[in-house]
């Protein structure tokens, strides 16, 4: 009897996790880049009362195994990496990868001394005082630049060589070579372009993507930052538009990926099994009070 209490608080509490993941999606419905979540049970293991048999020689029939399970658990909390649909702002340093669902902005804290890399699907990004592309918490954008930082000519610029290899944090210089900066745009290939003070064009650098083989496994850090796991693979670095990676669409930004109608509804069921595994520890109870009426 008291097996089937047990099973219904595995019932419950498995129905509370699933409501958390809920709740928590749908406080981030407007979260910029937010990826929503999904609980899966699986049973777990069973109580055996007799084992399985075959057919012998007698002329009797096998027998199935009878099995008695002892409730649920989570099995998993999945990671939703579709992308959201893209929200114009109108704003030059808002970014949105379109159809590149493995595609992240890959940012660092320190701009990229430490070598510790973390990634974001959030573009909304910002230029501090020394011109440096940074997130809303101070991250640095990292990307490809010519070197030591030189601004390049446009009509000479070419995307396989101009550019160095290794990621560097991304800035946007107001006076270069003295030259005042007039302008830039950022196209579909991540090419920040700018326009100074002599008329012509410069490229100043290109921002940079990564891709992962299971980004399922990647881990999130808060701040709307992923981390790299043991699950997710090593991160394949290139630049938008690259093969495999996504465009970069300036001045919009990805939505949250969370649909309101699912999550209403998995709310209600989740609602629902929760009182019913509650029924059955009540249940129980009634009988075992039954049981115990039994002598008076």
């Amino acid at each position: 009897m008291l097996n089937s209490m047990f099973s219904g608080i595995t019932g419950m509490k498995g129905q509370q996790t699933k409501m958390d993941v809920i709740a928590n999606n749908i406080a981030n419905v407007n979260t910029t880049g937010f990826k929503s979540q999904r609980v899966r049970f699986q049973d777990m293991i069973s109580q055996t009362n007799a084992n399985a048999q075959g057919p012998n020689n007698n002329g009797r029939g096998g027998i199935n195994a009878q099995q008695v399970g002892l409730g649920t658990q989570v099995a998993a909390t999945d990671m939703m990496m579709q992308g959201g649909s893209l929200q114009f702002t109108g704003r030059a340093l808002d970014f949105g990868i379109q159809n590149g669902d493995n595609s992240f902005f890959v940012v660092s804290q320190d701009g990229g001394q430490s070598g510790l890399m973390q990634y974001t699907r959030d573009g909304g990004f910002y230029t501090d005082n020394e011109g440096n592309l940074t997130t809303s918490n101070g991250f640095r954008l990292m990307g490809y630049t010519a070197a030591n930082g030189e601004l390049v000519p446009a009509d000479s610029y070419n995307q396989d060589t101009s550019l160095q290899g290794g990621l560097t944090a991304l800035s946007i210089p107001q006076v270069r070579d003295g030259l005042t900066l007039q302008g830039f745009s950022i196209d579909s290939t991540g090419t920040i372009l700018g326009t100074y003070s002599d008329g012509n064009a410069y490229v100043i650098g290109r921002i940079a993507l990564s891709n992962f083989s299971n980004p399922d496994g990647l881990v999130k850090a808060g701040e709307n930052i992923y981390n790299q796991s043991a699950n997710s693979g090593v991160p394949q670095f290139g630049g938008p538009s690259d093969d495999g990676f996504g465009v970069v669409r300036s001045g919009f930004l990805e939505m949250s990926n969370v649909d309101l109608a699912t999550e209403f509804t998995e709310m209600i069921v989740a609602s629902r099994a929760f009182q019913a595994n509650s029924r059955s520890i009540t249940t129980s109870d009634e009988m075992l009070q039954e049981l115990i009426n039994l002598k008076r």
